[in-house]
């Protein structure tokens, strides 16, 4: 019914809203059973969901909200029942069932209840809408809310059970294993804020850690989280081996991560052929539509909502129907451990406006506020000496410039005329006014940002690029005695490429003063990657117990060729998938410039023909055919919808592939050209 006390992650109701469910509680009791199984259905995901509400305020305020809702659009409804007949829209003559009457007077009668009748049904009907809407979103609210927990926690639970076997070999016990999962809340999210809360029962409520382990089992939203905290409970009661009991686990959920990668790529799979039939619907509706303007019945209107709405509204609805499936990594890739140095703070949140560990002293003395001073024109000089260095490691920036940019270009074209300001303009024009009004923004802004990110990406990923066999090298290395350091140093000295590099670095500092946790974390914080930090917070949190964690370093070479393998099977896939979407709008634009030019253009033509030479016998037969078709205006219609479907169908590329829309951006600019450059020739 409630959730465990401080670990909440909603926010806590305010005042007004425990007034609306003070207010709706009497209500909440006629409706509902507190012993039901909805309620109690509720209240399990309310805890599971770290919301701050009991089950009965929680309903009963969404009561509250659906009542609320409810009235508002009953008014909306019976004030839209009375309109429609009030100015005209439809006629109370209109509107039957067909029931047979005897006479006059009962017809009469109940025509005059039609118009009242109506207002009241589509009052209820609105009505009954907007309860469901205010009352099912806020009870969906907290199933969504522990649907996310659920997906995160069973990501990242092959890696924090790894963890956990590397703080077993280090010789940790097992209350010390949970408290350290418990603090490991910057790396493994979700998970540990699970091990948090048999954490806080054991030290706050006296709850013995067997009875917390068998309570968070129970209350957790993962059936595989709840699966191996009941395994644990049985190895804590029988006192086996905990350590080959986390080695076996470790094994069993490496290879469940590979499969349920399988399911994800099937899926998207079934996704990438149903895009297929939902691109092509737009299409075929605008050949429909044509035909029908052919025979003289023309309908610009559902032309105008077919480009400019459906054809939006099925990309963007199939990319919310990928993101339901496509599984982003989570978390940021920062580091921040428990009890860490000023120093560390500072640098990690040093940045464009944060001067780094300078900002500790600033204030004591005014000589470190001009060292302060000078640090920052030395970073302004830096940023201009080398700007491309710098959106390269935060490729967003490039907009604050680009955007200006783009609405400069565009302002210049309207004030010289160059750009049509018109639709009549843009008929006249139609590849030149949607070059100007529509491709220089996107390339302006565009181009910039896809370069700059697919440079981050691959600078980034050139780390993790040969993560696995320097693991493996740095675990040799320890296996013949040498400490952590002094393999880093063998394996830096051996190898080659950016991590070798970073190895060296890592290796000086430690040298200097550094202590090697610091410095392991300021190497994972410089690139934030999520899967760099785990393998980081593995190694750092092993070497504290000892330097000789060849153990530890092969279990993380083992997660890290875990997700090679897992990589290499998302890519070749995904490749697949992102060639049927390009090919799909291929077929698209192909087929639409066939549509313009072998049937549009040869149809106004056989028209006018018809008319100059018989058509007005044609016409008095009612076979005016092709003679209401307004071919500059299809045109525009045409190239109009293959840049709207280019520009979703890069961004859905782009998500597909890395689970981020900005690197659609690439996509989206190539598949522009294509379109631009093919109506250039037909257009």
């Amino acid at each position: 019914m409630s959730l465990d006390v401080g670990e909440a992650d909603g926010e806590a109701l305010d005042r007004s809203d425990d007034a609306l469910g003070d207010l709706f509680y009497p209500v909440f009791q006629f409706l509902f059973d507190e012993d039901g199984d909805f309620v109690g259905d509720v209240g399990t995901k309310l805890e599971q969901a770290r919301m701050p509400a009991t089950v009965e305020l929680y309903l009963s305020h969404a009561l509250a909200v659906g009542v609320i809702a409810g009235a508002l659009l009953w008014l909306v409804g019976m004030l839209a029942g009375w309109a429609i007949f009030e100015f005209g829209l439809i006629s109370s003559d209109a509107v039957g069932i067909g029931l047979p009457v005897g006479d006059a007077a009962t017809a009469a009668a109940l025509d005059a209840l039609t118009v009242p009748a109506v207002t009241l049904v589509s009052g209820v009907v609105f009505g009954a809408i907007g309860f469901g809407l205010g009352f099912g979103s806020l009870v969906a609210v907290p199933y969504s809310k522990a649907s996310g927990r659920k997906r995160e926690i069973n990501m990242l639970l092959p890696d924090a059970i790894s963890f956990m076997y590397a703080l077993s070999v280090g010789g940790l016990n097992q209350l010390e294993i949970l408290e350290a999962m418990g603090r490991a809340d910057d790396t493994y999210g979700e998970v540990a804020q699970e091990f948090q809360s048999i954490v806080r029962e054991t030290e706050y409520f006296g709850t013995d850690y067997r009875n917390a382990i068998r309570e968070q089992a129970m209350t957790t939203p993962s059936e595989e989280l709840s699966q191996f905290l009941t395994d644990m409970l049985s190895i804590v009661n029988s006192g086996g081996n905990m350590e080959q009991f986390l080695d076996d686990k470790k094994e069993k959920h490496l290879r469940t991560a590979k499969q349920e990668q399988e399911t994800v790529l099937e899926t998207l799979e079934l996704f990438g052929e149903m895009y297929m039939t939902l691109s092509l619907f737009p299409l075929l509706l605008i050949i429909i539509l044509v035909i029908m303007s052919m025979l003289g019945q023309a309908q610009q209107s559902l032309l105008y909502g077919t480009v400019y709405g459906l054809v939006p509204l099925t990309g963007v609805g199939f990319l919310v129907l990928v993101s339901t499936v496509k599984q982003d990594e989570p978390g940021d890739g920062y580091l921040q451990p428990a009890n860490s140095s000023d120093r560390l703070e500072q640098v990690t949140r040093e940045g464009l406006f944060h001067m780094g560990l300078i900002e500790s002293f600033v204030g004591e003395y005014r000589l470190f506020d001009r060292i302060r001073s000078r640090e920052g024109t030395y970073k302004t000089g830096q940023l201009l000496r080398n700007p491309h260095l710098f959106f390269r490691e935060h490729p967003l920036y490039t907009l604050v410039l680009s955007v200006p940019a783009a609405l400069v270009l565009v302002g210049l074209s309207v004030v010289n005329g160059a750009a049509p300001l018109s639709w009549q303009g843009m008929l006249d024009n139609p590849v030149w006014g949607t070059f100007v009004w529509w491709y220089v923004p996107v390339y302006v802004v565009g181009i910039p940002l896809a370069v700059f990110h697919s440079w981050n990406v691959r600078s980034r990923n050139a780390v993790v690029g040969k993560l696995s066999d320097n693991l493996r090298k740095l675990s040799s290395a320890n296996d013949t005695g040498q400490t952590l350091l002094e393999s880093v140093e063998t394996v830096a000295s051996t190898s080659s490429g950016k991590l070798a590099e970073e190895f060296e670095i890592l290796h000086a500092k430690v040298n200097y003063g550094m202590s090697l946790r610091s410095a392991l974390v300021e190497f994972n914080n410089k690139y934030h990657i999520p899967r760099l930090a785990r393998t980081v917070k593995l190694i750092s949190k092993a070497q504290e117990a000892s330097s000789q964690i060849t153990e530890v370093l092969t279990t993380a070479a083992q997660a890290s060729e875990n997700q090679d393998d897992i990589d290499r099977e998302r890519k070749s896939r995904t490749r697949m998938q992102v060639a049927i979407i390009l090919m799909t709008y291929l077929t698209l634009l192909g087929v639409m410039a066939i549509l313009k030019t072998q049937f549009l253009d040869v149809m106004a033509g056989l028209a006018s023909q018809a008319g100059s030479s018989g058509g007005s016998e044609l016409s008095g037969q009612g076979m005016n055919f092709g003679g209401g078709v307004d071919t500059d205006l299809l045109s525009v219609l045409f190239f109009h919808a293959v840049t709207l479907q280019a520009a979703l169908s890069g961004f859905i590329s782009g998500y597909i592939r890395d689970a981020e829309l900005v690197s659609g951006v690439k996509y989206v600019v190539v598949l522009q050209t294509i379109a631009l450059v093919a109506w250039m020739v037909v257009g």
